[in-house]
């Protein structure tokens, strides 16, 4: 069952009407998207994510028309682009910018002449291609970098230079096609805040593909999981955090906040009562308060805490502690509901012993 989304309260940018894509393999027809619809707001950072395979990197090749669908409509700011010619394609695409995974950058170019390239494809003036080009490497911080060439850069440096030849033309619409995916950890940081700084200060809706969690937990406001060509969940990423309804959504979201209680510390539990093991879930206010405190202070039972983590999204603080409560049945029962009337939830995992 769908979950209930926020996307439903913002003006989409891009629309997928249903749509399907088939390609022909040895012979066979191979179903890469089936019957997909889905809304992309505009002016946020959007986040597909799934397994190799899912259809998330075909979906977004879409948006530009670099895969035609086989079936339905791509709308951008209500228009068409499935309708258009090769000509109007061609201007439209000029509001599109894109970065790769690879960086995609001309070996025997500058850093100076690999931002230009679109502008002077364009038939820009020199005059105003510099202009643009000294506005990039200040943004990106690489103006020391401009007559360097590609192999002299370090991978988060060769992203950046990715990411301002992207922006040369004053984008709409800039698509990541799993952008961070061949960076360390430190340097994916870094170009994720530039992602977000692009997104906050000049307004360009941000669509990126990932198979990493903590990608879509650090920048993305909303979030589509794929799979088997499908969107199988969507929503804000707050929303698919603290309810995730599929498998594969909570598969990915325990990569970035355990959602099971670690066997070590089950195994090593003095009290092997698994069914007094609960888990409780916070969300916003209630993350911050001292519920667990008040609870101890208000029944006599004995509260262990055996693993917590949390994390924080757009602002908001979500996070799972797993505790074990012994004592009275009654008392037990009582400290439960007022942990659900102060805004936390409460599960049992079902734990077997």
């Amino acid at each position: 069952m769908p979950v209930f989304s926020f996307l439903n309260f913002f003006e989409a940018m891009i629309q997928f009407k249903n749509i399907s894509k088939h390609f022909e393999l040895k012979g066979q027809t191979v179903t890469a998207l089936d019957q997909i619809n889905l809304d992309i707001p505009d002016g946020c950072i959007f986040g597909l994510i799934g397994y190799s395979g899912a259809g998330k990197s075909t979906l977004i090749r879409l948006i530009n028309l670099l895969e035609r669908p086989s079936e339905g409509q791509i709308i951008i700011n209500d228009k068409d682009f499935t309708a258009l010619n090769s000509s109007e394609l061609r201007q439209e695409r000029t509001n599109i910018g894109m970065i790769f995974q690879h960086f995609n950058l001309l070996q025997t170019k500058t850093v100076a002449q690999n931002i230009e390239m679109p502008l002077k494809l364009l038939g820009v003036s020199k005059a105003e291609r510099q202009k643009r080009l000294d506005e990039l490497l200040e943004f990106i911080d690489l103006k020391h970098k401009k007559d360097a060439y590609p192999d002299e850069l370090s991978g988060g440096q060769k992203q950046r230079v990715g990411i301002a030849r992207a922006l040369a033309n004053h984008p709409k619409i800039l698509l990541c096609d799993e952008a961070t995916s061949a960076l360390d950890p430190q340097t994916t940081k870094s170009v994720l805040a530039l992602l977000k700084k692009i997104n906050q200060e000049q307004g360009i809706t941000i669509v990126m593909v990932t198979h990493e969690m903590d990608v879509i937990e650090s920048v993305c406001d909303f979030v589509a999981v794929m799979e088997q060509g499908k969107v199988i969940e969507h929503g804000s990423t707050l929303e698919i955090f603290s309810k995730p309804q599929q498998n594969t959504t909570k598969n990915f979201i325990q990569t970035v906040l355990q959602q099971q209680l670690p066997v070590n510390i089950l195994n090593n539990l003095e009290n092997k009562n698994h069914n007094s093991i609960y888990c409780l879930k916070f969300l916003g206010s209630s993350a911050q308060e001292t519920v667990v405190q008040s609870v101890i202070k208000q029944f006599d039972i004995s509260l262990n805490i055996l693993f917590a983590n949390m994390t924080e999204i757009n602002g908001a603080v979500i996070g799972q502690m797993f505790v074990q409560l012994l004592g009275d049945a009654t008392l037990i029962q009582q400290s439960v509901a007022f942990l659900e009337q102060n805004g936390v939830e409460v599960t049992q995992p079902g734990v077997q012993p």
